[in-house]
């Protein structure tokens, strides 16, 4: 796998931040999620993308949360 897993290319879905080596777009992942649907299903459902990509974005995602706490704390202030 490489180092980077999300990839952003204008001729791929105009740009849209994807999965990288494939066509599926990162929101899929949290629109999944959202919805209650699990890791495995989504997995299932796109079977071009890695456990391993997945976790890596979860672990992206969450460093950027602790990291924003001033942002976090101005919007519910």
């Amino acid at each position: 796998m490489q180092n980077s897993v999300i990839n952003i290319d204008k001729d791929i879905w105009g740009g849209t931040p994807v999965f990288t080596g494939t066509r599926v777009p990162i929101k899929n992942l949290f629109d999944y999620l959202e919805t209650g649907d699990s890791i495995e299903t989504f997995l299932e459902d796109f079977e071009s993308v890695k456990r391993e990509q997945v976790v890596k974005i979860l672990e992206m995602s969450k460093q950027l949360i602790e990291t924003s706490t001033n942002i976090l704390n101005e919007n519910f202030a």
